[in-house]
């Protein structure tokens, strides 16, 4: 078994090298493991400070891409090293290196696929409150859409099996932590969490996170996005009939004072509700559509799952 460790990094000149030197060689099950950095265009001494603090491949971005396409390349990059397992760590240093062990063990034991690191942030001081409150509501929403019992969707801290990682396909420009979970999920793929230490960021702020609304708003749309298109049909029925319902319940008021000698007071009641149940009416078609559409999208990852497989080899 071959473990690669990606560190996606970004101007994390001052705490890099802790995060690699810590982080084990020897590890029971796995016979290799490797530390792969991505430089994420960083303009400080980042690669200099990685390559000396022991990281067995650096490969750079000429310029910053982000993270989500940072982790994106980090496990294209893995997958050609032959990774079994992929854990993939922060440069920030405020995830512990020594806990990766117990984050694969589920792996290794065959009770799962992903493995999410847990920081238990209800408890923890360490983090801003953009992103400690931005996380609990994002992680309850998820929880309801996929029925769940994730509690800590946000984490970067995580460990992918080879198979898991072949089944991923990243779209997002912001961040792969929500996307990846509805992946997986969708192709029944097991998650489990298990428990991390958190320390809290030093220096400046997170660069991801400016404050809650934006933190909530970029990050709602990808699983907005991602869940449509995983789940077109059931996501367009579920939104067009509450729509379809409103415009109903519009359409039900005018009639109750038109018979009542009073529906020339209130046609606004009717133009409304007219006009919603045309919406769902159309937001349904079009998640017919939609769903033709998901059918063709599951032939294509199917054969990217394999081409994936055959290019990387195992």
């Amino acid at each position: 078994m071959k473990l690669v460790v990606i560190i996606p990094a970004y101007n994390e000149e001052k705490t890099i090298s802790q995060v690699i030197k810590e982080i084990p060689r020897n590890i029971p099950q796995i016979e290799k493991t490797e530390v792969l950095v991505i430089n994420d265009g960083s303009t400080d001494n980042t690669k200099k400070v990685a390559k000396e603090a022991g990281a067995d491949y650096i490969v750079s971005n000429l310029d910053n891409q982000g993270l989500a396409l940072a982790f994106k390349r980090g496990l294209e990059e893995a997958l050609k090293l032959g990774a079994d397992i992929i854990v993939n760590i922060d440069a920030d240093f405020q995830h512990d290196p020594l806990e990766i062990p117990n984050l694969i063990q589920p792996i290794l034991k065959e009770e799962a696929e992903m493995v999410i690191g847990n920081r238990q942030i209800r408890k923890s001081n360490n983090m801003e409150p953009a992103k400690k409150y931005g996380n609990i509501i994002l992680s309850w929403v998820l929880r309801m859409l996929l029925r769940n019992k994730i509690s800590d969707v946000s984490c970067g801290f995580r460990a992918y099996s080879r198979e898991c990682t072949l089944r991923l396909n990243i779209f997002s420009h912001h961040t792969y932590t929500h996307e990846t979970i509805i992946q997986c999920s969708f192709n029944r793929m097991r998650i489990v969490e298990v428990p991390i230490t958190f320390r809290k960021r030093e220096g400046d702020k997170s660069r991801l996170i400016r404050s809650l609304w934006d933190y909530i708003k970029l990050a709602g749309a990808t699983i907005i996005r991602v869940y449509f298109m995983y789940n077109p049909l059931k996501t367009s029925l579920k939104i067009g009939t509450l729509i379809g319902l409103t415009g109903l319940f519009f359409e039900l008021r005018y009639l109750w004072f038109y018979f009542s000698g009073e529906g020339g007071r209130h046609l606004p009641s009717i133009i409304l509700g007219t006009t919603l149940v045309i919406i769902s009416v159309l937001i349904i078609i079009i998640g017919f559509l939609a769903d033709l559409i998901d059918a063709n999208r599951k032939r294509e990852e199917e054969i990217l799952y394999r081409l994936k497989k055959k290019d990387y080899g195992k």
